[in-house]
């Protein structure tokens, strides 16, 4: 089993990236399946139900999510039957949406959970509680397990992977926007990379206007952050290997396309 994971995608231009690099990334790696993070991808935060679909259209088989899930209004009118997109699995009951999904792959079951840190973000559910009760379920259907946790501090998505390791065949981390170099597999065999970094804007500051960044450390005064519509982009991702049987991890590779890191097909 070959898993391709691309890193969070900012705004208008990491909707352009994806559909013009997933293809031709397909076609180079060959994965049985294609998960994207989006909850960026509608103007940097959040995601419409077009949007969701598009992003099936261009080669998407799954969607996860984060901390921006429902910073779109769209998304309660879609998130209960988008049966092909997870949320985090920690965020309060009652909320819409699912935090884990399962897909069948040639006759295997891959089950994607989604998680979400607290260190530096809303104090919700605890993801490693969580993380347990949603691998004891996904291994009555599988060894074959993903988790995209979504986390601000790199000790809280290293410590959930040491967590998780050889019980979850990967671990990669979202959210921080900046590709980790950090990718390896843990004792138990399972791969890990701390942030698998962006999709979008490359001038930008982790994919928002860098103008409007900028000012905000100098003055301290309370800005409007967008993502930025313009100047050079870039797509990160990882590819994960996977013994369908054990659900052990093999290998994890970086991917990072930017004009110092060209993709030639």
């Amino acid at each position: 089993m070959r898993i391709l994971f691309i890193g969070d995608v900012v705004g208008s231009l990491g909707r352009d990236q994806l559909k013009s690099y997933l293809p031709q990334l397909k076609q180079k790696y060959q994965p049985q399946l294609t998960i994207v993070n989006g909850e960026n991808a509608a103007a940097g935060k959040g995601i419409t139900e077009k949007i969701y679909k598009q992003c099936l259209e261009w080669g998407a088989d799954f969607l996860t999510m984060g901390n921006h899930t429902f910073d779109k209004r769209d998304i309660f009118d879609f998130i209960d039957s988008a049966d092909k997109m997870v949320r985090p699995a920690n965020f309060p009951e009652g909320t819409p949406g699912k935090g884990i999904g399962y897909v069948n792959v040639n006759g295997t079951e891959v089950a994607i959970i989604n998680l979400q840190g607290r260190t530096f973000l809303p104090p919700i559910e605890d993801p490693f509680r969580y993380a347990d009760k949603l691998v004891e379920e996904a291994k009555q259907r599988t060894n074959t397990i993903f988790v995209d946790f979504h986390a601000e501090a790199t000790s809280e998505k290293l410590a959930l992977a040491w967590y998780l390791d050889g019980r979850v065949s990967a671990v990669v981390g979202t959210h921080t926007h900046v590709q980790t170099a950090d990718n390896r597999l843990l004792d138990n065999g399972t791969a890990y990379i701390t942030d698998v970094g962006m999709t979008g804007p490359y001038d930008g500051i982790i994919g928002t206007d860098r103008e409007a960044v900028l000012k905000r450390f100098l003055t301290q005064l309370p800005v409007r952050f967008e993502a930025a519509k313009s100047g050079k982009v870039q797509l990160s991702g990882v590819v994960i290997d996977i013994d369908n049987k054990t659900g052990k991890a093999s290998k994890i590779d970086r991917i990072l396309i930017n004009d110092d890191h060209p993709f030639f097909g």
